[in-house]
Parts: structure tokens; C-alpha cells; sequence
């Protein structure tokens, strides 16, 4: 099969276009012709070499989400057969042709989506339901913020906090991103660069955030939460030592989490994918909840895609389409 491999730590031509072969399904797993791959943040972390791949996986070629066809199915797998479509989360090897899932963390197709858009879906989705929803326990009628609206992550926990009942604040980097996050029906957008988010959201206060900043956010984040508020973190992009009142954590009863999906062990991610189906595929198919392209790239451009990731300059996903 071909598949993009990442020949040495670097920049983003050390993506190339290699022959390796095919996996083999283990007992519990589905091989699976892959049709498109989603391209996250974390693909650029492991291309740069850091956050290696869990044990079992391969450590040279990235991706963790994919959408495609089942070609192969391991003796202990019970639901799915070859010839279905599936989209699935995935520990890394998902920018090439084939790949191998474990079967539990393999979700149907939704009806009406096409593979590309499937493949924005699992890395993105498994992140904010784990966090926003299960750790940050969002309830209707509360007030959320999200860091980086137009970022895959965003333009998902935008939607799924709304389409929950809870009101939404983002932050972006330009009036353009803005004005796209309240499209995805964010209450509240303000552009970063322009605006201090701690004094523009003040008067509102804020129940749930979802920060992916760390660093200087941490401080006006705390400021902004109301009692019993919960503060979650995802990453640390600008630094993972941030100062707080202890005091003020404890009067106010506030709760500082946060989690990493990659690492975590293969039952956690079967119960978090069942969760998943069970509340958020619905919404997919009632189209409260709709796929945000910003482009599809051959699998063979993945180091163009990087290029872009990196640039900021997209809003929505980047996706490899695999011939």
C-alpha cells in the first residue's frame, strides 16, 4: 500500500509518499480501505517528534481518524462486515491506503455524509464529548467558551454545546473567523488579537471552558468562571505553567481538568464511542450538526496540508482524500 511517512522529525516536506505493507487485522480489529483522513494538530506534534503513537502502532506514519470501507474482519468481531462504510478513531497510521481499527471504535457512516466529511468527524467529536460533556459535565441552559473557534475542535464543540441547549462564546484570530463561528450559531465571538476575551465575556461569566491555550489564558480563564464553574484543558500551546489564586479556586468551588485522548486505553475509547452513537449520531442525522471542509488534499499533498495547519489560515477541517 502507500502511505505517508514521516522519514525524519521536521517540517512538513518530510512527508513522503512511501510503499509499506499492508496490515494485518488482529483478532479484535477491521481492516479498512481508507477513503479520506482527517489532519489534526497532533499529526503535526508527532511530524515535529513529540507525542509518539501508543505501543502497537506505527511511530512513522500519522493520522488518527479515517473514514472508509471494511475489507477484513478479525475472527472476534461480531457487528461489521466487509463492504461497510465506517468512519473510526484511530491511535496513528491513518494517513495511507489500508489501515487497521479496533472494531469497537469504528462508527457507521452518517446517512447523507460523504467519506471526507465522516473522516472530520472522529478525532474532533471523541475529544469534545469526552471533555466538554463527561469531564466538563455542560449542562442546557449553561454558558460555554471555547478557545479557537474555527479550529476542528471548535467549529465541533460550537455546535454540540448549541445544539445541546447551552449558550456559546468562541474566541478567534480574525473578524473572517468570527463571523464564521457565529454562522456555526456561536452567541458571542470576539477576534483575540483585538480584545482581551477575560474583559469582553466579564459581565456574562461563563459555566464551561474548553482551552487548548494554557500559559497567560489561564489566569483570565479562572476570572471568568462563575461558581462551581469547570475550566478543561486539552493542550497547552502557549505554555503549561499558568499562576491562580488558590483561594479563589476554593471559594468559588471552581473544578481545573483536563485530559489526552491519544494514550488512553482501548476500553475507555469502545465506552466513549458508544456514548458517542448513542447521543451525538443522532444529531448527524437530524442535521443539527453539519461538516465544516475547509479542503481536500490528494494523500499525496499531506505536506501541504501540514503547511496550512500550521499557518492557521483555515477555518474547518483538512482532509486527504485516498484514491
Amino acid at each position: 500500500m502507500k502511505a505517508i511517512v514521516i522519514t525524519q522529525p521536521g517540517a512538513p516536506h518530510v512527508l513522503q509518499l512511501q510503499e509499506r505493507p499492508a496490515p494485518v487485522p488482529a483478532a479484535h480489529e477491521v481492516l479498512i480501505q481508507v477513503k479520506a483522513a482527517g489532519v489534526n494538530r497532533p499529526d503535526v506534534f508527532q511530524r515535529k517528534g513529540g507525542y509518539p503513537p501508543p505501543p502497537g502502532v506505527p511511530a512513522d506514519i500519522p493520522g488518527l481518524e479515517i473514514a472508509g470501507i471494511i475489507t477484513e474482519c478479525g475472527e472476534e468481531v461480531n457487528r461489521w462486515q466487509p463492504g461497510q462504510a465506517v468512519c473510526a478513531l484511530l491511535g496513528g497510521g491513518g494517513y495511507a491506503e489500508y489501515v487497521v481499527a479496533d472494531a469497537r471504535h469504528c462508527l457507521p457512516l452518517p446517512a447523507n455524509w460523504s467519506f471526507a466529511e465522516a473522516a472530520s468527524l472522529p478525532e474532533t467529536v471523541f475529544t469534545v464529548w469526552h471533555n466538554v460533556f463527561q469531564r466538563g459535565h455542560l449542562q442546557a441552559g449553561e454558558t460555554f467558551l471555547v478557545h479557537g473557534g474555527t479550529s476542528g475542535i471548535g467549529i465541533t464543540a460550537i455546535q454540540l454545546a448549541k445544539a445541546l441547549g447551552a449558550r456559546v462564546f468562541t474566541t478567534a484570530g480574525s473578524p473572517d473567523k468570527c463571523a464564521a463561528c457565529l454562522t456555526l450559531r456561536a452567541d458571542k465571538a470576539i477576534n483575540y488579537k483585538t480584545e482581551d476575551f477575560a474583559e469582553a465575556f466579564a459581565s456574562d461569566g461563563v459555566d464551561v471552558i474548553l482551552d487548548m491555550i494554557g500559559g497567560p489564558y489561564t489566569p483570565k480563564n479562572i476570572q471568568l468562571l462563575k461558581p462551581d464553574g469547570r475550566l478543561v484543558f486539552i493542550n497547552a500551546m502557549l505554555g503549561n505553567q499558568g499562576e491562580f489564586n488558590i483561594m479563589d479556586v476554593m471559594r468559588r468551588r471552581l473544578t481545573i481538568t483536563g485530559s489526552t485522548l491519544r494514550p488512553r486505553e482501548a476500553d475507555f475509547k469502545a465506552n466513549l464511542a458508544a456514548d458517542i452513537e448513542k447521543h451525538v449520531w443522532p444529531l448527524l442525522q437530524n442535521k443539527k450538526f453539519k461538516p465544516v471542509i475547509y479542503q481536500v488534499l490528494p494523500l499525496s499533498e499531506a505536506a501541504q496540508a501540514h503547511s496550512i495547519m500550521e499557518s492557521s489560515e483555515h477555518i474547518g477541517k483538512l482532509v486527504l482524500e485516498v484514491n
